[in-house]
């Protein structure tokens, strides 16, 4: 490893050198060694079209000798406003608001103090949420509160704020016990809002899928139930979109595919296609008008220096016209996945196969428990890039979630390779 590096999830003294990728073309990224290998993950799922694509890195160049950054506070310019008039053009309902970050965690942060914040101005004293069992929204403190209780914040659990969990209600394909499970974390649900209406600030959830705690997915009938029960008592529903959002669901948004409306909603990763950091938390024009005061305490005083960056900005507009341009594939990718997926359901090591839009996941079986520190990880992650792939499980969860500039025939093969995997294991 780099002497001057210090590498993120990494586990120091036990790490094997990282790998030196020189350049990024589409689907594939060339190795210093020579090696190409196919980005089975989109490079921790923030790549949405393919790596370098020249219509985001001509924008980014162009705005470059334009405007490269300026301050947000009292001063705008025609990228941030650009981004912000058609993400209230993609999103449903009256989520119009758009507020500027730089990553996942800070939009989840964001996301948080305002649904705070929103109580607090309307003269209550809402404190907490009510989030899920295996979720991951990040790793700042806030984000950690909401997420489940793991490796990640197992140093930090003492100054971790509490936050109610409910079971996620994961479920896959040949799944007969999903309406009852369902049922179950509906009516736990009811039950703390009524026993103490006053408590919850809001409800956070990853929507349709949970990313870092395991792709686990969830039917988008419970999402609707899951906003049916906020407008009944009165609460507000956050989605953390930062992953599912821009096409990974199948849909623009989980809010699409699921026809529900949140109150806020976090979007980062593919906000630039992959190309720079950005981040935004979109609120609905009633949180906003809450806001909309003389009073300076009822300010959201948040932010961020390079809040609205005009680069990342740039290379958000032009990400949203691919989108466009890509709809055909990350709409059918879930069928896909769904064919190659049959031909190894059967395999005596895939165990709930599972899949969701341009997302496909499996547990392998085996008699070790599950979980992050899985001994299976580092051998399929070094198998698989001698096999050219490059896979990261989460522990003995195995995914695939490719650009959407993968063909069908690239996508047969990823399974090909990995079914040759498991034959190993």
């Amino acid at each position: 490893m780099h002497k001057n590096i210090w590498y993120p999830f990494t586990i120091i003294k036990d790490a094997p050198e990282p790998l030196k990728v020189v350049k990024g073309d589409g689907l594939w990224l060339e190795l210093e060694d020579g090696r190409r290998i196919m980005d089975c993950i989109s490079s921790w799922w923030v790549n949405l079209y393919g790596h370098a694509h020249p219509k985001i890195a001509d924008a980014i160049a162009e705005q470059a000798h334009k405007l490269e950054q300026v301050i947000f506070a009292d001063i705008t310019h025609d990228p941030a406003e650009q981004v912000a008039k058609k993400l209230a053009e993609l999103l449903p309902g009256q989520l119009n608001k758009v507020f500027y970050s730089d990553d996942g965690s800070t939009a989840v942060e964001v996301a948080m103090k305002m649904a705070l914040q929103y109580w607090k101005n309307r003269g209550e004293k809402r404190k907490t949420f009510i989030c899920f069992e295996g979720a991951y929204h990040g790793d700042t403190f806030g984000a950690m509160s909401a997420g489940d209780r793991s490796i990640f914040t197992e140093v930090f659990k003492e100054l971790l704020f509490d936050v109610d969990f409910l079971p996620y209600p994961h479920t896959w394909m040949g799944d007969e016990e999903i309406e009852q499970k369902e049922e179950a974390v509906i009516e736990q649900l009811k039950k703390l809002l009524s026993d103490q209406p006053q408590k919850y600030a809001g409800i956070m959830i990853e929507p349709l899928v949970q990313g870092a705690g395991g792709m686990r997915m969830c039917r988008e009938k419970f999402l609707q139930e899951l906003r049916a029960v906020c407008n009944e008592h009165n609460t507000l529903l956050l989605f953390d979109e930062v992953m599912t959002g821009f096409g990974r669901t199948g849909a623009r948004f989980s809010a699409d595919r699921a026809q529900v409306e949140p109150d806020i909603i976090c979007l980062a990763k593919g906000l630039t296609g992959g190309f720079l950091p950005l981040s935004v938390t979109v609120a609905s024009d009633e949180i906003y008008e809450v806001f909309n005061s003389s009073d300076p305490m009822k300010t959201f005083w948040h932010g961020h220096s390079y809040t609205a960056n005009p680069l990342g900005c740039a290379a958000a507009i032009a990400s949203f016209e691919l989108l466009e341009e890509h709809q055909p594939v990350f709409s059918q990718m879930e069928e896909w996945h769904q064919e190659f997926l049959n031909q190894i359901i059967d395999h005596p090591k895939v165990k709930n196969p599972r899949v969701k839009g341009t997302i496909a996941a499996f547990t392998i079986g085996g008699d070790e428990q599950d979980g992050y520190l899985h001994s299976i990880t580092a051998i399929i992650k070094k198998r698989s890039i001698e096999e050219g792939l490059l896979l990261r499980p989460l522990g003995n969860v195995l995914y695939l979630m490719p650009p959407y500039c993968t063909t069908k025939r690239q996508l047969a093969e990823m399974y090909e390779k990995t079914e040759e995997l498991l034959n190993e294991l």
